[in-house]
């Protein structure tokens, strides 16, 4: 019986146990995107701890998908030894690296991008009361936004890193497309789950025809919108079989348009969703929310409903969470 500190196998890569970092943005990029010190930093110190995989913050693929002002970016060649540097940190240290590659849509703000974010539709972000009403993505849009994707997916593999991972979650651009609260189209990419998902698929074979069959792709689903009319978990199901399909070799199951709103929930609310999904998939499947208990996160592992764990912000306040989890364990 497999456990948190077990090791596991994931398209060639081998996790030394199952205590990952999941993409937490820091707030440390430089005014461009670049990579700093800082964030170099935040993220060797945890993977030196004993994770067995750090995943890097969300970095945005294209410009008119930019989050905010200090997040990483890795749409220009210009990153790639920054980003480097921040994957050899990781791998020196023992873990698997892995690079979120992002598209905010309609989460983004003219703000920071100088002009309108995009969407599936001209429809406000639900849990954005106070957001802009984005532009609808037109069809040359949308190819713009899968070539972004591979690009990225192609730098993270130049600068390093074992694994990308497509950020579909949290109401950005893809979680968005599978919503049916935020995607109102009437063409192939609107309508039924299948066609929510389309881009899904799309950017997936991009990404996997730009890494290569030899470096790892994971995908972060929002497996629940949690707001009446919005995604349901048994899309979200089908989505995961569906993009396994495409190639990915692991699911990071976390929350639709919401993200992990509401504060103060019990511990582990995604593992329901993320014991679901496992009955539609046989890559493994990772879960975050709230699990800061090594023992909780042992028997989530062990009986069976997620493979790997992401520990958020208990491992924002203590970087040692790793080492002290895995003594408690041994």
């Amino acid at each position: 019986m497999p456990t948190l500190i077990s090791p596991l196998s994931v398209a060639g890569l081998t996790l030394r146990n199952r205590i990952a970092m999941p993409p937490m943005w820091s707030g440390q990029a430089g005014a461009d995107g670049s990579v700093t010190d800082r964030i170099v930093e935040y993220h060797r110190v945890r993977a030196a701890a004993g994770c067995g995989l750090i995943t890097v913050e969300h970095s945005f693929v294209h410009p008119g998908g930019r989050h905010s002002a200090t997040q990483l970016g890795l749409c220009d060649d210009a990153m790639i030894p920054g980003l480097a540097r921040l994957a050899a940190a990781i791998t020196s240290e023992g873990a698997v690296a892995c690079l979120q590659i992002s598209h905010a849509g309609s989460r983004a703000s003219s703000a920071v991008l100088g002009r309108k974010p995009v969407a599936p539709s001209a429809v406000r972000h639900p849990g954005e009361p106070d957001g802009e009403v984005p532009d609808e993505l037109s069809a040359d849009g949308i190819a713009e936004v899968v070539r972004a994707f591979g690009d990225a997916a192609a730098r993270g593999r130049q600068a390093g890193f074992d694994a990308v991972e497509i950020h579909a979650a949290h109401g950005f651009l893809l979680s968005a497309f599978l919503s049916p609260l935020c995607n109102r189209r009437a063409d192939d990419y609107g309508g039924s789950a299948e066609r929510r998902h389309l881009l899904h698929l799309q950017v997936a074979a991009e990404v996997r025809r730009r890494i290569g069959p030899d470096r790892a792709m994971f995908v972060r689903l929002g497996a629940c919108d949690e707001l009446t009319g919005g995604l349901a978990l048994d899309d979200a199901c089908r989505t995961a079989a569906a993009l396994e399909g495409a190639g990915a070799d692991l699911i990071s199951v976390s929350g639709g348009l919401m993200g992990s709103r509401p504060a103060g929930r019990e511990a582990g609310y995604f593992v329901p969703y993320a014991a679901a999904i496992k009955t539609f998939v046989a890559v493994p499947v990772m879960v975050t929310g709230g699990i800061s208990e090594a023992g909780h996160a042992d028997r989530i592992v062990r009986s069976g409903q997620a493979d790997v764990i992401g520990i958020g912000r208990a491992m924002l306040n203590d970087t040692a969470w790793a080492r002290k989890a895995i003594e408690a364990l041994q």
